[in-house]
């Protein structure tokens, strides 16, 4: 190959690159300004112009579907701070986490780079925006927080360290400065959480109890996978708001557009994965709050999942009903342990609280948004197909697909439990009686494909 041949062989090439990417041409012929302005033809410039809108636009639509798929509603509303309108978002999250832990306080600290100055009077690093307390008025929350240069106590080196502490005795604890105002002089139990993933913490979370109380393991990680969703949530949502930005930019480049098209993807899978892992937590949390119904949630959960895709759903609602699944016993967590606990027959108040959990639970979901989806799975799934359940008497196909599948799930996994007050069934006495009250209970297509799956 002569010199000729192979000049016109990286010319080629380059040509070619040109039209792919005109950046990244020029940059390998190496021959600058002079070359576009006097080498290159109008026609080929104008085919890279036309390239490089093509590619920009092309990008920009991905960036576009990528907002869409990401929605509020599917995540935990925690978009920074910077309204007095997230007061009562964040309250509403603390109190939730009192109710699930059955602790006597919850209060949350963003940091300063997350809170809009205006909110952050006292010029806090860690400032208090969520409390389960009804003492505080929103105005009050900007005088709280704790200064990194002055203050030593156990919230700030939780949030500098990203360590989880747990103390049962925290006043023998010279690192323990209890705010008054909050009501801490009090507390004895403490549980402190870092908001924080990999890379980055954004604030600490912080549980208090005016007594001596064990936490399971498994509240623990619930809480700690919460704090972790704030911080993933509160990421993906500047990325939404960058990506929105340079979407109207005009002068932005494949580069740009490219590099924020693969973060965006990360943190909505990061995200997934989370939210999984949450919905996970939650119901092992249910479930440790009684003796027998351990691993309980994830066997409806399984075996609904199994029907479902028997029944040939689409991937997207397969997923919603096993997380419906997972959680359709989640108002149990905010009753007491001793009704799980308790041996023979329960009382008519016991019975009252139980029958009414499933209320329980929407309204916990409800201040969980990005579950918001499987609340009508869950909150029907005590109807009945003759139309004799609750809460609001529907029947036959009136009831959600979700719901039906969820009841049919659960009913089977109790009779093959034991329970207190009776012995566990087995596999061929379950699904007899689950034949017996297809049509009346349970929608006996339902009933069809469990006496398939489980034959």
């Amino acid at each position: 190959m002569t010199a000729k041949e192979a000049d016109g062989g990286n010319l080629s090439n380059n040509l070619k690159m040109m039209e792919n990417d005109p950046f990244e041409a020029i940059f390998a012929l190496n021959l600058g300004d002079f070359l576009t302005e006097h080498l290159i033809s109008e026609e080929l410039l104008s085919k890279i112009n036309t390239s490089f809108h093509d590619k920009v636009t092309g990008l920009k639509n991905q960036l576009k579907e990528l907002i869409s798929i990401y929605s509020l509603d599917k995540t935990l509303t925690l978009l920074g701070f910077d309204s007095e309108d997230d007061f009562v978002i964040y309250n509403s999250i603390a109190k939730t986490i009192t109710q699930m832990l059955g602790v006597n306080a919850c209060h949350i600290y963003l940091s300063s780079n997350n809170v809009k100055s205006s909110l952050n009077e006292s010029h806090w690093d860690l400032v208090l925006v969520g409390s389960s307390t009804d003492k505080l008025e929103n105005n009050k929350f900007k005088t709280i927080g704790y200064s990194l240069k002055e203050d030593v106590t156990i919230p700030i080196e939780s949030f500098l360290t990203g360590q989880t502490f747990y103390f049962k005795e925290v006043k023998n604890s010279k690192n323990w400065k209890p705010k008054e105002i909050l009501g801490e002089n009090a507390t004895e139990t403490l549980l402190t959480v870092p908001m924080a993933n990999n890379f980055d913490c954004i604030g600490v979370m912080c549980l208090e109890h005016d007594s001596v109380k064990d936490i399971s393991p498994e509240h623990v990680q619930l809480i700690e996978i919460t704090a972790k969703l704030f911080v993933t949530s509160m990421k993906l949502q500047q990325l939404v708001d960058e990506a929105q930005s340079l979407i109207e930019d005009k002068n932005a480049t494949p580069a740009e557009l490219t590099h924020l098209r693969t973060e965006l993807t990360a943190s909505i899978g990061d995200l997934g994965d989370e939210q999984q892992i949450f919905v996970e937590t939650l119901a092992a949390a249910v479930d440790a709050k009684s003796e027998y119904t351990e691993e309980h949630s994830r066997k409806v959960a399984n075996l609904a999942r199994e029907i479902a895709e028997y029944l040939h759903l689409n991937e997207k609602t397969v997923d919603l009903i096993y997380y419906a699944g997972l959680l359709q016993n989640i108002g149990k967590i905010t009753l007491p342990e001793d009704i799980f606990i308790k041996k023979g027959k329960l009382t008519k108040a016991d019975w009252n609280k139980l029958q009414k959990h499933p209320n329980v639970g929407v309204s916990l979901l409800m201040k969980i948004n990005f579950l918001s989806e499987v609340v009508p799975y869950i909150h029907y799934h005590r109807e009945r197909w003759n139309g004799q359940g609750e809460p609001e008497g529907l029947a036959g196909i009136s009831i959600p697909l979700g719901s039906r599948i969820i009841a049919v799930a659960d009913a089977h996994q109790a009779l093959c439990s034991e329970r207190p007050y009776r012995e566990s069934l087995s596999k061929e006495e379950a699904l007899s009686i689950m034949k017996q009250e297809a049509g009346t209970k349970w929608d006996p297509i339902i009933v069809d494909a469990l006496l398939v799956i489980k034959s």
